[in-house]
């Protein structure tokens, strides 16, 4: 246990976020079976108020490209406060969201507000967002484990996937995830990660 546990931590440490991908395609195989692994995160009553929509599809990415950068032209330009750029600056992120188009799947994240059950009834969803959470740090944590690169992306608000992707009023985006090999050339922001007495108290 000691030594699968510590195993786990150090390939963990190796994971980064980037922001320049590879067009390489990814085996779909491979998205499937992490796919399989988040749907395994614990969740409110076994609801499972979760789905994953895998776009593949190029002129499918350029029109989430392009509602995504819409977005955020807004957010830089009007909604952001003065603090939150300043922290954003050391990464180096603006309005341009090449890696929508460049990546060879994006996984859209949708949380189900309700379910429908099997007569079309409305079935409530319990502890919504903190399962969707959960299952998404499985799927990059599986991502990872299998040689994959993906970044978290948030554009705010997220309803045009739901119009892009054809997804019903009972799901929101969650989140917007970028699977792909890093480009030859991916530049990784030099970060620090805090260390354990600073994230752990032992009582």
């Amino acid at each position: 246990m000691r030594r699968r546990a510590a195993e786990f931590a150090e390939e963990m440490q190796r994971r980064r976020t980037v922001r320049h991908f590879s067009d390489r395609a990814v085996p779909r195989e491979v998205i499937e079976d992490c796919l399989r692994a988040a749907g395994t995160a614990p969740n409110g009553a076994n609801r499972q108020p979760w789905h994953f929509v895998v776009v593949t599809d190029q002129a499918v990415k350029s029109r989430i490209r392009e509602g995504a950068e819409q977005e955020e032209r807004e957010f830089y330009e009007h909604r952001a406060p003065q603090d939150w750029l300043d922290a954003l600056a050391p990464l180096g992120t603006d309005e341009h969201k090449p890696f929508l188009e460049t990546a060879p799947c994006l996984i859209a994240i949708f949380a189900e507000s309700y379910s429908i059950g099997p007569e079309g009834e409305k079935l409530k969803n319990y502890y919504v967002s903190e399962s969707v959470g959960i299952a998404t740090g499985f799927l990059i944590a599986a991502l990872h484990h299998a040689g994959l690169a993906s970044l978290t992306h948030t554009p705010s608000p997220m309803g045009f996937l739901n119009e892009i992707l054809g997804r019903p009023a009972n799901e929101r985006p969650f989140l917007l995830l970028v699977v792909g090999y890093p480009a030859e050339d991916a530049l990784v922001p030099k970060i620090g990660r805090k260390e354990l007495p600073e994230i752990m108290t032992d009582v």
